[in-house]
C-alpha cells in the first residue's frame, strides 16, 4: 500500500522522486507513514495529504468508460425494462445508475432488436418519451433472467473496485488524540488504556482486546468505529469474468449525505460511513467467502469484503463455530500482506483488497488461543480488567444518572461491603447496569418508582448471582 501510494504521488507530480527518498528515509529513521513523513518534511500539508486520499468516482459518458460491454448494459436494461413494464429515460437511470447518454445509446440498440418501442411522449423532450417492452423483449428478459436475476444498479469492474479500496486506505487516516476522547467520552477508562488505544487506531493494524467477561470489549470495540473518520465510496456491485458480486449490504453500510450533485458522481457508488462489521458466536469460516445463491445466479459479498476501508471485530473470539487456529490460519496472509482472495463457483480465482482495522475480542488467555507466532503478528494487545473500585463507582453513578435514580453512598458502600469484599467477587464494568435494571424492574413489579435501598440491592443480587 505505501508503494502504490508514493507511486501515486509520483504520478500526480505530487512530489518528487528526491521528496519521496526523504521521506522513505525519515520513515526508517522515525516510522511513521509515507504520508506523515512528507507533512514532517514540509513537501505537503495535511490538508492536501487528506484530499489526495479523497476521489469521487467521476460519472461516465461513454459506455467504454464504465468497464462493461455494451451487450451487458443492454442485458441489464433490458431486464429492468421488463420489470418497469413502461418507463421514460430519467427512470432508466435511477434505477441502473448510469449517466442518460450510455442508456439513450442501449435503449436505441434494444429498439432496432424490436426489443423496446415508443409508447408516448408528454413532450418533445426524448426524457419524455415513453418506452414500452415488446413481446420480443419480455422473451429476450425471461431468457436473461434464467442465467441471472440481478435487477440492481449497474456494477463496477474488479480493477475500479480494487483502486477506490486503496485511495480510501484505513492506513490513510488521521486520528487525532481529541477524536479517541470524544469517541471514549461516554464511557468510564483509565488513562493507560486511552494512551494505548489511540496509536493502535491510527496505526490500522490489527488489535487484540482480551480480559475478563462483563468489562466493556464489545463496547469498547463499538467506540473504535465511532474513531474512524470520514466516508467511502463502496459500489453497489461489482463484475467479475461476468459474475455479478452484490456488495452493498444495508446491514453493515449506512449511507452519508453526498456533498456533491448526483449529476456530478458515478451513481454506480455509495457514499456510507467507514464500515464496522461485527459477528460472534454465530461465525464460521464460509462467512468469509463469496454466498452464491443458485437461484438468483449472483452473489452476495463476503463479510470482509463489506468491512473494506472500515473495522472488523470479531467478537467473543475463540467461541465461534470455528477452531480459532483454524480462523487465524484463513487469515494469517490477508494480515500481513492486505490482501485476500476468493473463488467465483466456476473455479476462478480473483484477489480483493483486505483492507480494515481487525480487532480480535476475547475473554479468554490469548496463550491458550494461539501460539506465540500469531500474537508476534497482532501488533496490539490491549487488556481490559477488571475496574478498580473508584471507577466502579463512577460507573455506578453514570448507571443511576441515566436511569434517573438518585445514587446514594451509603447503599453502594453497603453493597461494596456486604457482597463484594464479603464474598470475594470481583467488580465487573457490567455490575452496576445489570444491579440497577432488577431493582428497576422489581420497582416496576410493584407499582412504585425505582429507588437505590439496601433491600432493593438485596434483592438485585440474589436475582443476579448463581451460588454467591
Amino acid at each position: 500500500m505505501e508503494k502504490y501510494f508514493g507511486a501515486r504521488l509520483l504520478e500526480k507530480k505530487v512530489v518528487s522522486e528526491e521528496d519521496l527518498e526523504r521521506a522513505l528515509e525519515r520513515q526508517r529513521l522515525h516510522g511513521g507513514r509515507i504520508g506523515s513523513n512528507l507533512v514532517a518534511l514540509g513537501v505537503i500539508s495535511e490538508a492536501e495529504l487528506e484530499t489526495f486520499f479523497k476521489r469521487d468516482p467521476q460519472p461516465p459518458l461513454r459506455a467504454e468508460e464504465t468497464g462493461l460491454s455494451p451487450t451487458f448494459i443492454a442485458d441489464l436494461v433490458t431486464k429492468h425494462a421488463a420489470a418497469m413494464g413502461e418507463f421514460t429515460l430519467p427512470q432508466l437511470v435511477e434505477r441502473v445508475r448510469l449517466t442518460m447518454p450510455i442508456l439513450d445509446r442501449a435503449i436505441e440498440t434494444l429498439r432496432k432488436k424490436h426489443y423496446l418501442e415508443v409508447a408516448g411522449a408528454a413532450q418533445f423532450t426524448k426524457t419524455s418519451w415513453k418506452f414500452t417492452v415488446t413481446e420480443a423483449g419480455k422473451n429476450r428478459a425471461a431468457e436473461l433472467m434464467e442465467v441471472c436475476r440481478y435487477l440492481g444498479p449497474a456494477p463496477v469492474t474488479l480493477e475500479d473496485y480494487r483502486s477506490m479500496v486503496e485511495l480510501q486506505t484505513i492506513k490513510s487516516i488521521l486520528v487525532s488524540e481529541e477524536s479517541v476522547q470524544e469517541a471514549f467520552s461516554k464511557l468510564i477508562v483509565n488513562e493507560e488504556f486511552m494512551a494505548k488505544v489511540g496509536p493502535a487506531v491510527s496505526s490500522g493494524r490489527a488489535i487484540f482486546l482480551y480480559g475478563p467477561p462483563g468489562n466493556g470489549k464489545t463496547t469498547i470495540a463499538e467506540a473504535i468505529g465511532r474513531v474512524l473518520p470520514g466516508s467511502i465510496y463502496i459500489p453497489h456491485a461489482l463484475l467479475v469474468d461476468d459474475e455479478i458480486i452484490n456488495l452493498f449490504d444495508p446491514v453493515s453500510h449506512v449511507p452519508v449525505e453526498p456533498a456533491l450533485a448526483a449529476d456530478a458522481v458515478d451513481q454506480r457508488w455509495v457514499l456510507i460511513r467507514r464500515p464496522v462489521v461485527m459477528v460472534g458466536g454465530e461465525f464460521t469460516l464460509g462467512m468469509l467467502d463469496l454466498d452464491f445463491n443458485p437461484i438468483a445466479k449472483f452473489y452476495q459479498a463476503s463479510l470482509q469484503m463489506k468491512a473494506n476501508n472500515g473495522l472488523f471485530i470479531v467478537d467473543d473470539f475463540g467461541r465461534q463455530q470455528v477452531e480459532p487456529q483454524d480462523l487465524l490460519n484463513r487469515w494469517i496472509v490477508p494480515l500481513e500482506r492486505r490482501t485476500d482472495f476468493l473463488s467465483l463457483h466456476t473455479g476462478m480465482k480473483f484477489e480483493i483488497p483486505f483492507d480494515q482495522l481487525v480487532i480480535f475480542s476475547t475473554n479468554i488467555e490469548p496463550k491458550r488461543l494461539v501460539d506465540e507466532a500469531f500474537l508476534r503478528r497482532i501488533r496490539y494487545k490491549i487488556k481490559i480488567d477488571h475496574p478498580s473500585l473508584a471507577e466502579y463507582d463512577r460507573i455506578f453513578r453514570r448507571v443511576c444518572e441515566s436511569n434517573r435514580i438518585a445514587f446514594r453512598p451509603e447503599v453502594f458502600d453497603y453493597l461494596i461491603k456486604n457482597y463484594y469484599r464479603r464474598l470475594g467477587v470481583a467488580l465487573n464494568a457490567c455490575h452496576p447496569r445489570d444491579i440497577v435494571d432488577h431493582v428497576i424492574d422489581a420497582a416496576h413489579y410493584r407499582g412504585h418508582p425505582p429507588k437505590l435501598t439496601c433491600e432493593a440491592i438485596d434483592a438485585a443480587w440474589g436475582s443476579y448471582f448463581v451460588d454467591m
